[in-house]
């Protein structure tokens, strides 16, 4: 019996060898072995790894047909068809340098060039970054950019803005598509809701770019660039939630509606509703939220593959922060403190090639938004409308790759504040041109200049000129200097103009500021022998500002002034990226600023506000093939920044301390999905830390037993032994602790 058993056995092992088959074959690049290649058979789980010399082998794979895929980080990937029909097949792949690793930007000429061909520097960030650690918003994102920081301005609201190498948020642009959506009063509350899924890659310009983009590109500008309805998957979907009990949810569609006209379709809906206090400070340390977006985009294929794209977003978001038992009941009134804001916004943006011999372009774009908040017992109402259209014209001629353009930008804004008498309504045409010359491979050089006329500052002219050089091993320095322009918007400016006791003074009418930037960069690319992949990108910068309007807190406690700084203002400082890509699965992405931002008004220089003086950010990923997954590390450092403080009685510290943000994650990735999850603030740190609290006197936010002298200081009283008024403006890190999250991806193609 036990032979029969033994029998039967080795003959159904040999029958099942019989019809298993195994696959070999070696994997190079230009010749030399490729070590560490990954090769997989698509829609099974065999697969396998190239060893030092570039060999691989999978074995026990059933007889049929397949496609096999090789890959390798930094090179173009290739799949080919293959039959297993007997004990051995045999298959060789050469994998040629990825492109990949020079992107197509737009940003830093309006035009599509190569990263590599852009005489301005241009930092592009992929939905790979986002995903390293995934945010509800593009706010939060930036977290992990070097020299980019989003900064919260307010711990009861919790709104902010993105500071690029130090400078305040109104002094960048951020852009949809290229269009200037995100301005105004949406720099405060308009950075949520844009649904990842769609996005395509971000763009980073860091430095003036008003000669092309015109005010408020001052510090830099963030183009967020949207996918393209026909290269978008079928269906993606991407939900989220955390220990805290936030919920994210991102879903996004194409469809080809008729055989000319794609439309891909994004939603993005954002809830947290669970109130907490683990400072114990009868105040919310996050601002609760409900939150929908919904993006639409249709693609329009015309005759000689001419552009026509239109989109569209809807935008509503309902938040809240203050004590822990205020409900909607407490709007506006003033027993119980809280900071309740209902956003509405509509956006409209296009663009549209002319039907002509030459190549030119009609973009445009159109913003409303409607505010509808309270801070405590104070109303704010606002309404925002931006239209904005632009004309663009391309031509090579010889060397000279020239673009022209005409803009027009229409402006209305109005609110309930004493800060606008009257509706602000104007519109500002604008002229601008540039030059990029093309003396040899080596030399490019680009001469460009804007004018702009506002009625209420007359005529405005930012010039620059950038100029790179590309050496025959790939190393590019380039030289940029120019000038901008900025046109205040006071709310935009110092949120706590709204929130807390201080009284908003304007001590004159305020002029636009002007700047003087220059901004050297080096970027190179090195390939070792093991085919380990080392950039670095390095930039150093000099801005120097006049008319510079800054919210003095110093002088009054309980007054924010504004007026124009009777001196100047400077911003200089050096950052480096170091992107290294091992070929055993390991990605490293570090980099480091520092910075030196003051200003210097009747020969005093001081340090800029809630300004760091150095941060460094990193992200480190690991891949496993087998089983496929991927862990992620990321994490920033920040160095000491003055904070706001009351007066010489306050006891809360004057420079915050060194503090580092840092997550993990891990994602499993099967057949079309992801699994990832991960913890978020490892070290559990929050700004309360070595503080004896960080909001002013929230057991009187109203303050109702503040008392005051005849010149308006508050008065030091056994109730109130620091001289403080109610102030949540000492803010420079969110308030939210450790906290685990977990999340699954799906994309159908």
């Amino acid at each position: 019996m036990k032979l029969l058993l033994l029998l039967l056995t080795l003959t159904t092992t040999s029958i099942y060898a019989q019809n298993k088959g195994v696959l070999s074959g070696r994997i190079t690049t230009e010749g030399d072995p490729l070590a560490f290649a990954n090769v997989y058979i698509q829609n099974t789980s065999k697969g396998s790894t190239t060893d030092e010399n570039g060999y691989f082998k999978i074995e026990h794979i059933d007889y049929g047909s397949y496609y096999i895929l090789a890959s390798f980080t930094g090179f173009k990937s290739k799949k080919q068809r293959i039959t297993i029909s007997k004990q051995e097949t045999i298959v060789n792949f050469n994998l040629d340098e990825s492109e990949s690793l020079d992107e197509i930007v737009i940003s830093g000429t309006l035009k599509p060039v190569r990263r590599s061909d852009s005489p301005v520097p241009v930092e592009v960030y992929s939905t790979a970054f986002l995903k390293k650690n995934p945010t509800p918003s593009i706010f939060e994102a930036m977290q992990n950019v070097n020299g980019v920081r989003p900064q919260i301005n307010c711990n009861v609201c919790n709104t902010g803005d993105i500071h690029i190498n130090g400078l305040e948020g109104p002094y960048t642009l951020v852009l949809i598509d290229g269009m200037p959506i995100v301005s105004g009063l949406s720099t405060v509350y308009g950075l949520s809701g844009i649904p990842n899924s769609l996005i395509n890659q971000i763009e980073i310009v860091k430095g003036p770019a008003s000669s092309l983009y015109g005010s408020e590109a001052v510090g830099g500008l963030i183009n967020i660039i949207t996918k393209s309805p026909d290269k978008a998957s079928s269906v993606f979907a991407d939900a989220f939630v955390s220990s805290w009990g936030e919920v994210n949810a991102d879903l996004s569609f194409k469809a080809n509606i008729s055989d000319k006209i794609a439309l891909l379709l994004g939603i993005n809906y954002f809830n947290y509703s669970n109130p907490i206090d683990n400072n114990n400070d009868n105040f919310t340390d996050l601002t609760l939220q409900d939150r929908v977006s919904i993006f639409q985009k249709w693609k329009v294929k015309r005759k000689n593959n001419r552009v026509f794209d239109v989109a569209g977003r809807f935008f509503y978001e309902d938040r809240w922060g203050g004590e822990m038992n205020w409900d909607k009941s407490y709007r506006g009134g003033d027993k119980i403190y809280g900071e309740s804001i209902y956003t509405t916004r509509y956006e409209l943006l296009g663009n549209y090639q002319l039907p002509v011999n030459e190549n030119m372009f009609l973009q445009f774009s159109y913003t409303e938004h409607d505010q509808n908040s309270v801070y405590g017992d104070v109303p704010y109402l606002a309404q925002q409308r931006i239209g904005f259209t632009q004309l663009t014209w391309y031509k090579t001629l010889n060397k000279h790759d020239v673009l022209a353009g005409t803009a027009a930008r229409y402006n209305y804004y109005n609110d309930n504040t004493p800060a606008t008498v009257n509706a602000d309504e104007v519109v500002i045409p604008s002229l601008f041109i540039q030059d990029n010359i093309s003396f040899n491979t080596k030399h490019n050089l680009l001469l460009g200049a804007r004018y702009d006329y506002d009625e209420r500052h007359g005529s405005i002219f930012t010039p620059r000129l950038a100029y790179k050089y590309k050496s025959d091993n790939e190393t590019i320095i380039r030289f940029n200097a120019g000038t901008g322009f900025r046109v205040v918007n006071l709310f935009t400016e110092e949120h706590a103009a709204l929130t807390g006791a201080r009284d908003v003074i304007i001590a004159e009418e305020l002029k636009p500021e002007q700047s003087y930037n220059i901004n050297f960069n080096y970027l190179e690319t090195f390939y070792t022998k093991n085919h380990n992949i080392f950039t670095l990108d390095a930039s150093a910068w000099y801005t120097y500002f006049t008319n510079v309007i800054l919210p003095d807190y110093d002088s009054n406690p309980n007054e924010i002034i504004y007026d124009n700084l009777n001196g100047h203002a400077v911003t200089t400082g050096v950052s480096a990226n170091a992107d290294i890509t091992f070929t055993n699965g390991l990605k490293v992405l570090i980099g480091a600023t520092f910075q030196d931002v003051s200003q210097t008004e009747d020969g005093i220089t001081t340090k800029q506000i809630l300004t760091e003086s150095y941060s460094g950010t990193w992200g480190v990923s690991y891949s496993f093939y087998k089983p496929h997954i991927t862990l992620d590390y990321t994490g920033n450092l920040y160095g000491p920044m003055r904070l706001p403080l009351l007066g010489d009685l306050d006891p809360r510290e004057e420079y915050s301390p060194v503090y580092s943000i840092q997550n993990i994650q891990a994602t499993y990735a099967f057949s079309d999905f992801e699994i990832y999850g991960g913890v978020k603030n490892l070290l559990n740190w929050t700004p309360n830390k070595g503080n004896p609290f960080i909001i002013a006197r929230t057991e009187d936010p109203f303050d109702k037993n503040v008392q005051f002298n005849n010149n308006g200081d508050v008065i030091p009283t056994a109730d109130n032994p620091y001289a403080l008024t109610f102030d949540p403006s000492y803010v420079y890190a969110p308030n939210q602790g450790i906290r685990l999250f977990l999340g699954m991806r799906y994309k159908f193609n």
